[in-house]
Order: C-alpha cells, then structure tokens, then sequence
C-alpha cells in the first residue's frame, strides 16, 4: 500500500495542477462579474473544490468502475448558471443583495439535484443507452456555443468588463477593447499566451507541457514585478491582479452556507429559472454516456455505462445537498491521470485529499494569481472547444450537421444557451425529415409475372398464371414510412393506374409489402387510404402483406380503417399475397366460363369468392385473363376432355412434357391407388422413411420444409395435378418436408410396392415414369427456387 501510495505521488501532483487551473478558469466565473455578483469570484472557486473533492471521493469509494477516475465540477454548466443568475438578479433586484446570492446557490443546488436524480434513474432503469441516441452534432454545437462563451468570457475577465458586456457583442465593446494600449494589452497578452501554448502542444505532445506552461507564466510575471520594483496594489488597481475583496471569503471557504437561509430564498424567482434548469439538465445528461464508453475504449477497459451512470448520480445528489453545483467523471483528466501512474483507488483517494486540502486552504491565494494566467487559461480551453467544433469535425459530419453545429453556435452567442439548444434540436428535426424524405422507401417496384407462390400447380395453369401475372404490380417499401416519405410512394401508386398505357397494360392487383417496414404514422396510414379509393375506382385490389394484425404496422392501418374499405386484402407473406392472387386469375377465368374453380389455399385473412372486381366483359382485363387461358389451360381442357380416372390426373402432371402420349399414361394409371383425406392428416414428416409418391386429384396438400440448421420454415402448397413426394419417394431417402392436407383431398398414390412391381413388369416404362417425374421435380425445383429468391 506504501509502496502503491509512493507511486502515485507525480500522478497526484499532475492531478491536483489540473484541478487549480480548472478551478480557477471556471470557478472564478461561476457568477456573472456585474451586479451583485461582481465579487464572488472566491465563491465560485470554493463551489468547485466542493463539487470536485465530494465527485472524486464518491468515485474513489467504488462510485465509479475506473480505479483512477478523476471528477471534477461540470465545467459546461456555467453559460446556463449566468442566465439563471441574471434572471434571479433581475427579478429580485440588485438592492437585495444577501436575497439575489441565496436565490441564486439554490437554484445551482437545485441544478446539482436534478442532475443527480436524473442519472441515478437512468442507470437503476439501465436506460444509459438511449442517451447515445441523441444526435452527437447536437453536443458538438454545444460544446462550440460554450467555446465561444469562454471566448468571450476571457475577454470580460481579462479586461473587467461587465459579463454582459459582450451578451451579445456590439460595436461599443470594441470600441472598448481596442481604445487604448493598456486595454489592448490586457486582453491581447492572455489571447497571444493560450495560441502560443496550443501551438507548443501541438508539436510536443507530452502531459506535463500544460500545467507547466501555466506555472511558469505566474513566475516570469512575479520575476518582472520585482526586477521593475512595480507595486502590486497599483497592478491590482489596473487590472492585472485579482481584486482581493473578490477573492476571499471573509468566513473561510464555506461562507457561501451563511446565505442559504429560508427566509432570504424568493421562491417565485427560483420557479421561472425551471426552463433554463431543464436545459441545463439535458445537456448534463449527455456528457457521461459519451465520455464513459469512450474512455472504456481508451483504457481498454469493459464498463458499464448504466453503473457509471449510478455512481454520477450519488455524487450530485450528495452535491446538491451540501449546496454545491453538478460534477462528472471527466474524460481528459482521467485519461492523462492513468498515463502517469495514477490508474488505482489508492492514487485517487489520494487526489481527493490533496484538492481537499486546496479547498480548505481557501481562496486567498487567488488574489495574488495574474489575472493574465486565468485569462490565457480560459482562453485556451474556448479555442480548444471551438477548433473541437468548427476545425475537427469539418471532414466528418454532413453539410447539414455542419451547418446545425454553425447555427447553434452562432444562436447560443447572439441569443442565450436555452434558445440554442432548442433552436438545434429543431434545425436538425427539420434537417432529418428533408434529407429522410429524399430517401427511397420504395425498395423495388416489379411485374407479379417476375415473382410467383410456392404453389405446385399443373404447368398449364402455371403458364397461364405467368403470363395473366403482369397485371400484378409488386411494390416492396423499407424504413419507417412518414410523412415525408409517403409522398414518393402514393405518386408512384397513382403512377401505376394514371398511366397512358392502362388501356394496353392494365392492372388488377397491387401488392405492397411491408416486410421492411418498422412503422407507419398516420399520415402514411391517411395516404393509403386516399389511395386505396382511387384504386377502387379503377377496380384494382390493394393488397397489404409482410404485417401481423397485431403488430405496430398492422394496428396503425387498422387505426386509419383502411382494412374497412371495400377492395383491401393484408397477408402475413408476400407469398401468402401471391398465392391468394393467383387463385383469382385461375378462379376469375374459371367463373368466366361457368365451370367449377380448382381449389384453392388462402394462407392470410379468408374470405368467400365474391369480387367485386370481376372483370367487365370485353375489358382489357377479361381479353388479357381470355387470351392467355386459350393458349394455355384451355387447350388442356379441350384434349384432356372427359377422361376417367386416375388418368386425368395423370395428363395434368405430365401434359408438357414429351413421354406423355396417351398409352404411357393409361399403363401407369393402372399402378395408382386412390385415397380420400380429411383435413390435417398429415401424410409423413421429416425424416419418415418412403413409402411411394402421390399425385392429388383435388384438395389442397401443404408441404413444410427447414433447410439445414436454419430456423426459417418454409411452406409450399400443393393443389390439383401436383406431385408431391416424388423425388425421396423415387431415391428411398429419408422424407425433407411434412406434408399435411389443408383442405379435404384426394390423391393417386404409388406405393412402394407398386412402384417395385412397375420396374419388375415393365422395364421401359419404370424408366420413361422416372424421366417424367424428374423433369417434374425440376419445374418444381425452379419455381421455389425463384419464389424463395425474390423474396
């Protein structure tokens, strides 16, 4: 432990250097340096020492999971604290002074509560991730806004101008600043000295070069004060030293408690600063969940964000209750404290009572300390932040995050930081929609011809069904559909039944597939909804699919009614949608000839044949649905005509293929046995040995596959004059799919046996049987394939 403490002595030195020059570039301009406030400068650096000495003990005694953390006061918070000062000041009024700095440390207590609250319900809910959501260029524009006040700052500290001098800056205060060679010394001098040490950081890189910078500046000035024999109180009279009335406490270090007295507290005042409170608020919580993780990375070390978030919210609760302002594990000293040896608790606690011991010391030191060092280091740490905003990130963020960076900035220094915070968060909202908007939602756009089911059908019905399919149109959309992205996609749905070709080309369903989208607003909702009634009117049939009834996209359309129109269809897959539509080309064309429909499989929500978008007689439509039958199933009908069976079958499963001819099928029918299933019986499952193939009359069998180890089943239907079987029933493999009835069915079954006696009995015939089930097998093959593909 002694050894361990030895050890950590340069990294406690070089920590407790940071902390002075933090605390006396920010402390000493906690409080606005006009008015009441003019001399509480001391007051401001007791404040910081406090924050500081209970964030770095909280964080040593297990608060934080960095052995070496090192907490410091929250550094950002001090343009919000001169607003809510100016407010309490300006409510209360200066003549009531002791009532002004009451108000005013409340309300900073009540900024270090909120914040401590605030983390400690983030961290116990684990919500520190969402944090990271919050735009980064939002921070970074921020960050710059409090750059360029301590721009400013420097300036008012360096030559005692009011703090509102330069709120916001006019042509007087450079009239000002530039009058005279004393005034242009004051401020010029600190500004050449914080350009000259970033230019010596940027070529040496060591650690020690800035503290060590900003101790020799005070040395070299006492070195020419005593070589020219100058007086120091007539140097404090000029401005070059720290007033001392406004650097020491007449009570010690905890003088500020002597204010905090009920009686001296105005409550409505300390109410009105509540909007600037959240302000500050918000943009406390948004340091840690981005220095912790990024300090993780720094250290190599796995941290917990939402425990770190813990640990921040004990030490500003403790904080707030014993008066003092918000703190946070801050990123840079930490970092620089491990690289030179203080990566333990022992190094920590350590620092805690070394800048323990600063705070009890007090603040009358302070007024020997050139007002040029604090100047130069205030200056330093806002041109850091600015370059941080404006230099750094002009190769990284967009010309729209540019631009939101820029104009918080510029807002936060013309207006005040509440207004530009607001301001960037709206800048960015309407830059996420513009640049959201000109996104496609529209994935793909294609012909139902280019995309068919996994339904094996009868090759003439097929053919049928690739050809009457061009009337489908099939739009797939991505992302979360709003209203700026609704536009495209209702322009190019009334694009599709507004064009000049509808005559030659035209269409009866629009399938719109929402696997890809994670949400709808209601404007999107409210724009299918216009859509669908102008679909109507043309007699087109909106089809939904890709969405559960039950899901957030589902119960958005629901919430529009869209499913209450008349001409709208949803399915859970968009092969369920093309199935569905292709059992309407097949049943529309059969109704067309008064004939019986083939069956057919609904897979999403039922409903009874009964469409109210038959097609006209003589419409394009009807001749488009006509032509193709006669070229397709219609010559199946008219050669098969009246055909007993099983051979009826028999000629829908091979009609296309060349071994088909009449006495080849008539010698097969004989092997075939005829077997009637109800509903749900299920024929085999996966991995069931062989027992022959099937080929199904009438009904509806469903067949499951699960490739390889994936989860993901896949169904495919299997409807009149589809083989099903064929392939493990032909190899003796083991069975690669469960097969069910899904509607009362009827099938031709060759049985194992049979199929034996067939290669006993007839050679030449076993064999042509096998080239025109193979060849069947691979149409199949193909169209799954292709099915699975397009998806």
């Amino acid at each position: 432990m002694a050894k361990m403490a030895i050890s950590s002595i340069p990294a406690v030195i070089f920590g407790v250097l940071l902390n002075i020059l933090d605390g006396l570039s920010y402390g000493m301009i906690m409080f606005p340096a006009s008015g009441v406030f003019t001399s509480l400068g001391g007051m401001g650096v007791s404040l910081f020492f406090l924050s500081t000495v209970i964030s770095q003990i909280v964080y040593t005694l297990g608060g934080s999971q960095f052995a070496g953390a090192n907490g410091s006061m929250m550094i950002e918070t001090v343009p919000f604290f001169h607003i809510i000062a100016s407010t309490i000041e300006r409510e209360i009024g200066q003549v009531h002074v002791r009532e002004v700095i009451a108000t005013t440390l409340v309300a900073y207590a009540l900024s270090s509560l909120l914040t401590g609250l605030t983390f400690l319900l983030l961290g116990y809910l684990r919500l520190g991730v969402i944090i990271g959501f919050f735009p980064r260029h939002i921070l970074v524009g921020c960050i710059g806004g409090v750059g360029v006040f301590l721009v400013l700052t420097g300036l008012t500290v360096s030559t005692r101008l009011p703090s509102d001098a330069l709120d916001p800056p006019t042509w007087d205060t450079v009239r000002y600043l530039t009058r005279n060679i004393h005034t242009l010394g004051q401020w010029i001098l600190p500004l050449v000295l914080a350009i000259l040490m970033r230019v010596i950081t940027s070529r040496w890189k060591h650690q020690l070069i800035f503290p060590t910078y900003f101790l020799v500046i005070p040395v070299v000035f006492y070195v020419i004060v005593i070589a020219a024999g100058l007086d120091l109180e007539s140097l404090r009279g000029d401005g070059w030293l720290f007033d001392s009335a406004g650097t020491t406490a007449a009570g010690g270090w905890y003088e500020f408690y002597t204010y905090f007295d009920l009686g001296l507290i105005k409550w409505m005042p300390l109410w009105n600063t509540l909007p600037t409170q959240f302000a500050l608020l918000f943009f406390n919580i948004l340091h840690p969940p981005l220095n912790v993780p990024a300090l993780s990375v720094s250290l190599n070390q796995d941290i917990d964000t939402n425990k770190e978030l813990v640990g921040h919210g004990l030490s500003n609760l403790i904080s707030g209750l014993l008066g003092s302002v918000p703190n946070y594990l801050v990123y840079v000293n930490t970092l620089m404290f491990y690289r030179v040896g203080g990566g333990s608790r022992v190094a920590g606690f350590m620092l805690a009572l070394a800048t323990l011991l600063i705070l009890m010391i007090g603040t009358a030191p302070v007024a020997y300390i050139p007002v040029v060092v604090v100047g130069a280091l205030i200056f330093a740490l806002g041109i850091d932040l600015v370059k941080e905003a404006l230099w750094d990130t002009r190769h990284r963020v967009s010309w729209t995050e540019y631009v939101t960076i820029v104009s918080i900035m510029v807002t936060m220094t013309v207006w005040d930081f509440v207004i530009g915070v607001l301001f960037g968060i709206v800048v960015s909202c309407i830059f996420f929609v513009v640049q959201n908007s000109r996104r496609r939602s529209i994935r793909a756009c294609y012909s139902g011809n280019a995309a068919m089911s996994t339904v094996r059908r009868p090759a003439a019905h097929r053919a049928y069904i690739h050809e009457v399919s061009k009337q489908t149109r099939i739009i797939q959309l991505q992302g979360f559909l709003f209203f700026g992205t609704i536009v495209h996609v209702e322009e190019k749905l009334r694009s599709i039944v507004e064009d000049s070709n509808w005559r030659t080309d035209p269409v009866r369903f629009i399938i719109v597939d929402l696997t890809l989208v994670p949400g709808v607003d209601m404007s999107s909702a409210e724009a299918f909804v216009r859509v669908q009634r102008l679909l109507s009117a043309k007699g087109v049939l909106l089809v939904f699919c890709g969405v559960e009834s039950e899901s957030g996209v589902g119960k958005a359309l629901a919430n529009s009614r869209i499913f209450e129109e008349k001409g709208v269809e949803f399915f859970e897959s968009l092969n369920d949608a093309l199935e569905w539509t292709e059992n309407e080309y097949l049943g529309t064309w059969f109704r067309l000839q008064r004939t019986e429909s083939i069956p057919v499989a609904f897979h999403g929500r039922r409903r009874e044949v009964d469409r109210f978008h038959d097609t006209p007689a003589g419409s394009p439509r009807e001749r488009c649905l006509r032509d193709a039958a006669n070229r397709t199933i219609a010559v199946e009908l008219g050669s098969s005509g009246i055909t007993p069976e099983p051979l009826n079958t028999l000629l829908k499963a091979f009609q296309s293929h060349d071994e088909n001819d009449h006495d080849v099928l008539v010698r097969l029918s004989n092997y075939f046995t005829r077997l009637s299933l109800p509903p749900g019986h299920v024929l085999w499952d996966i991995g069931d040995t062989p027992d022959g193939l099937c080929i199904v009359e009438s009904g509806v069998l469903r067949a499951s596959y699960r490739f390889g180890s994936h989860s993901r089943v896949v169904g495919e239907s299997m409807v009149s004059g589809s083989l099903a079987g064929e392939l493990s029933g032909l190899s003796g493999l083991p069975r690669n799919a469960r097969v069910a009835v899904e509607r009362g069915a009827v099938v031709w079954w060759l049985r194992g046996e049979a199929l034996r006696r067939l290669e006993r009995e007839d050679a030449a015939l076993a064999w042509t049987f096998v080239r025109m089930v193979l060849k069947a097998a691979q149409v199949d093959a193909d169209v799954l394939l292709a099915a699975l593909a397009s998806r």
